[in-house]
């Protein structure tokens, strides 16, 4: 059964199928290596910066917001399977991981909503043509 769910969701893949790189992967997407925890506690980096992310470009930043997105997806998925098999909290435990994914996150808006306010502003004192 589970076999027949993954297969028809490889088909809705939110990536395309046409772009370099893709493979289209259905709900496994949502478990870090196919599997629906971990077995050891990763290293993670940290949350990026505002000033880091003010010299990617719109494209750049777009990518990285969906990455960001899927992983607090991916940590989520793995929060409620250690709800569904009730495993206490303190054998498994990914809150800083989505602190830094909710950081980022909100840095991104941050910068978005910074290179918005000085397009505006630059449309206000532009001659008018």
């Amino acid at each position: 059964m589970l076999g027949r769910i993954c297969a028809f969701t490889r088909q809705l893949s939110t990536r395309r199928a046409t772009q370099g790189g893709f493979v289209g992967r259905g709900l496994e997407e949502f478990f870090e290596n196919t599997q629906r925890l971990p077995i050891a506690r990763d290293q993670t980096g940290r949350a990026w910066t505002a000033s880091e992310l003010r010299q990617k470009s719109w494209q750049d930043l777009q990518k990285l917001w969906y990455i960001v997105l899927k992983e607090r997806n991916v940590l989520a998925s793995q929060a409620e399977e250690t709800r569904r098999l009730s495993i206490p909290s303190k054998y498994f435990s990914n809150k800083s991981r989505v602190v830094k994914c909710k950081k980022s996150m909100a840095r991104i808006k941050t910068v978005l909503n910074e290179r918005r306010l000085a397009w505006e502003e630059a449309q206000k004192t532009a001659p008018p043509q």
